[in-house]
């Protein structure tokens, strides 16, 4: 009976061990740091995917026009097609990268997000797609000074 407690504890072990390793994300503030410290959205793509040319299509990204509170901007953006990864990128703080999202052929590439904006600007959405294309889209919106709206 101890030897069947004991192969059972050690396989799940085993399963334990391997599983962390297939669900690992990649840390891109320690894989690409000049992706966090780029200061235009050109630089920021570039560093992050190698290109700053992207097809305008597959990917759609919804914002307000006028955001009345600059430190919560919500921002929803997806892809509808089999993605790598996904980036937020935006060019009105020193900073443009905003976040980045690895993806699988699980994934429900879907996302819902608030950002802060210090002024008027455009967002931009990168998706690095499964076939090694650049998908993407952009908006703009207008960040009031003061809560005015407008």
């Amino acid at each position: 009976m101890e030897r069947r407690n004991f192969l059972s504890m050690t396989l799940g072990a085993l399963a334990l061990a391997v599983v962390p390793a297939s669900v690992k994300a990649e840390d891109y503030r320690k894989a690409k740091p000049t992706v966090w410290s780029a200061h235009t959205v050109e630089d920021a793509m570039k560093n992050l995917y190698g290109s700053t040319t992207f097809i305008d299509s597959g990917v759609k990204v919804t914002a307000p026009k006028v955001a009345s509170n600059g430190g919560a901007i919500p921002v929803d953006f997806s892809a509808d097609m089999p993605i790598k990864s996904i980036a937020l990128l935006q060019d009105a703080n020193p900073e443009a990268a905003v976040c980045v999202f690895d993806a699988n052929k699980y994934s429900v590439n879907k996302y819902s997000v608030k950002i802060k904006m210090a002024k008027s600007g455009t967002i931009t959405i990168v998706a690095l797609g499964q076939d090694g294309k650049l998908y993407g889209s952009k908006v703009s919106l207008d960040v009031a000074l003061g809560g005015c709206e407008g």
